[in-house]
């Protein structure tokens, strides 16, 4: 199996944001380079394809509201 391949970034990061990620890194033991691929992994997986999409708690609020006015809706409808 080949050895995955990598690719050099070079990114400039707000000191305070760069500050609290290497907390986090020396705390649980790992590399910066880690949690940066895990938070763009993160991103590129979960928060892209739902852009656009309802937040789950919105559709939520929105079904018990139809169910809660489900009368209403229909007196309306008639």
């Amino acid at each position: 199996m080949a050895a995955a391949k990598s690719r050099k970034l070079g990114l400039e990061i707000d000191a305070r944001l760069y500050a609290r990620l290497d907390q986090v890194a020396r705390r649980n033991g790992q590399s910066r380079r880690f949690l940066l691929e895990q938070a763009l992994k993160h991103y590129l997986e979960m928060v892209v394809p739902s852009e656009g999409t309802l937040h789950p708690e919105v559709l939520r609020r929105l079904r018990r509201s139809v169910e809660k006015n489900r009368k209403l809706m229909k007196l309306l409808a008639d």
